[in-house]
């Protein structure tokens, strides 16, 4: 082959292998399998051989990793790295958000939500398309010299793809570690008898900054990127056009980016994120808001350690390790059968885990959890725990993998996968195990507050098939549940009172007490307060309902399908017929607009009541238009305080926030009854 040959094959190569890492890292389509890429480098390392010439520092075979370096080296950054305000509370990240539109005045301003990457923070500079620098945040001015250990991660292009490059441009973002890497990792440590890690954050900063890069080649470390430092001719005026270019060029943007046209769609957007942060290979320990546009970020400007224009809302996180004892599944009130693992007791946060879910059948078999093993746990904020990764190196024998059950365990029926999701499901809406899920939650509170109708009392009236449809409820006698075991004529006399009551909840209430899938006490409220009764929400189509506030295309098909499918006619005509309520209360529609004494107004209840439950106290701060949050800020309007206050109380007080007895709230809102 002549020299002119090779060379031009050498070219097309790298090209070919350079758009293979973008399919893979970047895009998540790759098109060929690991001996496959493997054969590509193989073949270009032994044609730039063959060749003869010095190989171009940007080729893909000098990612493996050349001689260590001396030390590392100071380098200044050209824009200072300045670290980002955060905050804990959902109450304190809604000032903030009013803090920046009282800034940018009348100005629509749209927010992006990301997560943040627990890390390490990186700059990577690009000069004509080439990496010729990596260097870690250091101090915000100075950081440490890292681009030998950079250039052995896959995810990051030795240069940049497309046309379109900035002369000059810095480029932030986390280098990180997968916990299926750190899996791997440590069993291969097990092996050579070295002391396993215990985190991959940690990991992550120690081999970053190591002065050999075959070790950080063999480590498998990664990096995501968003954001910006210095540039030169940047087209992208927004942070989403950003993100994009960033994935045209070769690297990979953090992932799961969504923008929003307001603060309060993106505050509710993290809340919805944070619920599915197991999903994810990787650690993060919070999420950032940004403003979207690059040219109000900088008339917001910044503080002398911090943007104005970026929080970090952020969780505590902790974590242990304890033995996976079973595994066990449970049929929830919409069929699916959610998998649970039983956990040897650990102590997590002041509080005794021994329970955690699994969350689905892909997620068992991505993780490979397997009865017997040891596992970390995690358990952040609020959410439920869940197990991080396998620390299979610490296996002491072959265990047998888990296998999901193909029938109901309650009922025999065959599973189902939801089309184009991960849940499995149990098709029979008469499953046993179903009915007492759907029965309890339409008693409850927030529902249709049946007083005296408790778990054991369901479980009873199912098994003796005195129940099967909620409307059962509304048939049973005082003969029949005094027949039940432990039922004395007194406490079913109470019961079929508390159920005649329920008769008149309303739309709202009866809505989310039909367990309807993804429709919950507030979209129950907003398709109460817009549609007004049942009959008009059941001549409602699709779209009519999807152009509902914050219902959407997805919860508007699942209404729709729910009340014109078989079982839910029967359900609702059922009802109807047995005289239960099926229009709104105009406190519904005032509370979802806002209204109401308490309209537009933040409250937090603290301590003990003697006249209410907290659940009942927040039902009539809602019901008179009122929001009821959890933390004390400078934007809580009152505290209701009972017995034992505690610090709550001590930060209003020290705030000047308005502080108020139970008397004192009936009174504001018009008697208990009002």
């Amino acid at each position: 082959m002549s020299r002119h040959k090779l060379a031009a094959e050498i070219d097309a190569l790298r090209e070919d292998i350079r758009r293979h890492d973008r399919l893979y890292h970047v895009e998540a389509k790759p098109e060929l399998t690991d001996l496959q890429y493997d054969k590509l480098l193989e073949r270009l390392a032994k044609l730039e051989a063959e060749l003869g010439e010095p190989v171009p520092a940007d080729s893909p075979t000098q990612r493996v990793g050349g001689e260590p370096v001396a030390s590392l080296t100071a380098v200044p950054h050209r824009r200072p790295m300045l670290s980002i305000d955060n905050t804990y509370s959902i109450e304190e990240l809604k000032n903030y958000g009013k803090r920046v539109a009282k800034l940018l005045p009348g100005e629509p301003v749209e927010w992006v939500v990301e997560l943040k990457i627990d890390g390490v923070a990186c700059a990577l500079t690009y000069e004509n398309g080439q990496l010729i620098r990596g260097v870690t945040r250091g101090n915000g001015q100075v950081g440490d010299d890292i681009t030998h250990n950079v250039r052995t991660l896959k995810d990051v292009p030795l240069k940049l793809q497309g046309h379109d490059a900035p002369p000059l441009i810095e480029i932030r973002g986390e280098v990180y570690m997968r916990n299926s890497d750190l899996v791997r990792l440590n069993q291969q440590r097990e092996k050579e008898e070295e002391e396993p890690f215990a985190n991959t954050r940690n990991v992550s900063a120690g081999t970053i900054r190591l002065l050999d890069p075959r070790i950080c080649a063999e480590r498998r470390l990664r990096m995501f990127c968003h954001g910006l430092g210095y540039a030169e001719g940047l087209q992208a005026t927004t942070h989403m056009q950003l993100l994009t270019q960033l994935g045209q060029w070769g690297l990979s943007p953090t992932p799961h980016v969504e923008c929003f046209p307001n603060f309060d769609k993106a505050v509710e957007h993290c809340e919805d994120l944070i619920e599915r942060l197991h999903e994810l290979d990787f650690e993060v320990d919070g999420l950032v808001l940004k403003v979207n546009s690059f040219e109000q970020r900088e008339r917001l400007g910044s503080t002398a350690k911090s943007p104005r224009w970026v929080i970090a809302y952020k969780f505590e996180k902790f974590e242990g390790m304890t033995r996976l004892n079973d595994i066990r599944v449970q049929v929830g009130k919409s069929g699916t059968i959610t998998p649970v693992a039983e956990l040897e007791p650990l102590q997590l946060a002041g509080t005794t885990v021994s329970r955690a879910s699994l969350h689905n059948a892909e997620e068992i078999e991505r993780k490979d959890i397997r009865v017997g093993d040891m596992v970390v746990v995690e358990k952040a904020g609020k959410i439920i725990p869940h197990i991080v990764r396998v620390e299979k190196h610490r296996r002491e024998k072959p265990l047998k993998p888990f296998h999901f059950p193909t029938e109901c365990p309650e009922c025999g029926s065959n599973l189902v996968k939801d089309e184009h999701g991960v849940y499995i499901r149990c098709p029979n809406q008469r499953c046993g195990a179903q009915v007492k899920e759907r029965v309890r939650y339409f008693a409850t509170r927030n529902a249709m507050d049946i007083e005296g109708l408790g778990d054991k009392l369901v479980e009873l009236l199912v098994n003796e098939k005195l129940v099967q449809i909620y409307g059962d409820l509304y048939r049973l006698t005082v003969e029949q549940v005094s027949g039940l075991e432990r039922m004395g004529r007194k406490s079913a006399e109470n019961l079929i009172a508390g159920v005649a009551a329920s008769k008149d909840r309303g739309l709202a209430r009866l809505l989310n007490a039909l367990s309807i899938r993804h429709v919950g006490r507030n979209v129950a409220m907003t398709l109460a307060a817009q549609f007004g009764s049942m009959e008009k929400l059941r001549q409602a189509d699709v779209e009519q309902l999807s152009a509902t506030p914050d219902v959407g295309e997805v919860i508007a098909q699942s209404v729709f399908d729910y009340l014109h499918s078989p079982y839910g006619e029967e359900v609702v005509d059922d009802l109807a017929a047995l005289g239960v309520r099926m229009t709104a209360d105009a406190a519904t529609k005032a509370a979802v607009q806002g209204q109401g004494v308490l309209g537009g107004k933040t409250l937090v209840v603290t301590g003990t009541l003697n006249r209410y439950s907290r659940d009942e106290i927040q039902d009539l701060i809602a019901k008179h238009g009122g929001h009821a949050t959890s933390s004390v800020s400078k934007s809580t309007d009152y505290v209701v305080a009972g017995e034992k206050a505690g610090s709550k109380l001590e930060k209003a007080q020290k705030l000047g926030v308005k502080v108020l007895t139970e008397e004192e709230f009936e009174k504001l809102i018009g008697g208990a009854l009002a």
